[in-house]
């Protein structure tokens, strides 16, 4: 097939730190080159592809200095995918909703992945008026706010097998690896840890907009405790050894995190997650198997009191069970498949042709057909 992935422009592909989303758009655009297809990536130009590249702009907008608005960028990237759009037999869009007016014309030909959350109430109306446009959650619960729309199945994030290898023994110490943010609760990772007695790492990016909270809240906690060492962001080779040698990652969210990467790529080092029960967390960690999932911070103490009884082969065999990134890439072409197929049926069916009922399938992904 000819695909086209269109990845945002704020961090490269795949970034060089922080970067969930251009991350995943790199995982699935190099096993869609690796598996014989004719890809075409739209990002930034610093990007590194097996597919061919067509830079939308220099360098990855967060970290170039002159770039002061996105939207500019992005308006120019849509106008290249709109004219070469006839090039395509599918475009993948992980933009979410920028590109919704331009698609019209062919968006039964286009697939949109929403990798964000979907409860602000700004967002009902926007999707309600663009209810045709053919939708991808990455886990169930995402979709609970959204107004009817028409999606094509759920796909859950993966993650090539070997990008993070299985660290059999832990350190002795307790990851947090993220951003810096109220809903992501580092200033509760501290406190679980200085209740269990054991030391954190906290590797994050701090972005402007909380900047205050990291001076408010998480600055002079971290001061005041000596067990926790703050490394900033990290690249993938320093994630391979912080993760891999931690003895849990702490995931306190308190938002309806729609899938949560940095879980899935503990459990590929195999290190459980002791996650708080939000958003998407029940559909990726398997209680008891790849991690503990609790309610409170009291419930996350006594989950580290257990989590040596978690053994770090089965962590590791239930991200090779669900989250590797040929499971990703198969579930999205069954989807890429299922746009064809409605396309041969609508063309028959312009032409006077039948087509069979049984020809017509649901498009399903790894986990929800709909």
């Amino acid at each position: 097939m000819k695909i086209a992935q269109i990845a945002p422009l704020m961090e490269s592909v795949p970034p060089r730190l922080y970067g969930g989303t251009e991350r995943i758009v790199s995982y699935l655009t190099e096993e869609l080159v690796r598996q014989g297809h004719d890809v075409m990536l739209f990002a930034s130009g610093d990007s590194s592809t097996s597919a061919e590249l067509v830079a939308c702009c220099d360098t990855a907008l967060r970290l170039n200095p002159n770039a002061h608005n996105h939207i500019p960028y992005h308006v120019m990237m849509l106008e290249r995918v709109r004219r070469r759009a006839d090039e395509f037999d599918v475009l993948h869009f992980h933009l979410d909703v920028l590109h919704f007016p331009i698609i019209r014309e062919f968006a039964q030909r286009t697939v949109t992945t929403l990798h964000g959350r979907l409860d602000l109430p700004d967002l009902a109306q926007l999707y309600a008026m663009f209810d045709d446009i053919p939708l991808v959650s990455i886990s169930n619960d995402q979709r609970r706010p959204m107004p009817p729309v028409n999606w094509l199945g759920t796909v859950y994030h993966g993650l090539p097998p070997d990008i993070l290898p299985f660290q059999p023994k832990a350190s002795g110490y307790l990851a947090f690896l993220g951003r810096i943010s109220p809903e992501k609760g580092p200033e509760v990772a501290m406190e679980i840890a200085a209740r269990a007695g054991m030391p954190l790492k906290i590797a994050a990016k701090i972005d402007a907009v909380d900047q205050s909270f990291w001076s408010e809240k998480v600055e002079p906690q971290l001061l005041r405790n000596s067990k926790v060492e703050f490394i900033g962001e990290i690249d993938e080779r320093q994630k391979a050894e912080f993760l891999g040698n931690a003895t849990a990652l702490l995931f306190p969210i308190d938002w309806p995190e729609p899938f949560g990467l940095v879980t899935i790529e503990a459990m590929a080092c195999g290190t459980p997650v002791i996650a708080f029960n939000r958003g998407a967390v029940p559909e990726v960690v398997d209680d008891g198997v790849s991690g503990l999932i609790v309610e409170s911070v009291d419930e996350a103490v006594e989950a580290l009191r257990r989590i040596g009884g978690l053994d770090r082969v089965r962590v590791r065999k239930a991200f090779e069970k669900r989250f590797t990134v040929e499971r990703m890439c198969s579930d999205y072409l069954e989807i890429y498949h299922s746009l064809a197929r409605d396309q041969r049926f609508s063309l028959g069916s312009r032409n006077g042709f039948a087509a069979k009922a049984d020809t017509l399938t649901s498009p399903v992904s790894g986990v929800l057909a709909v």
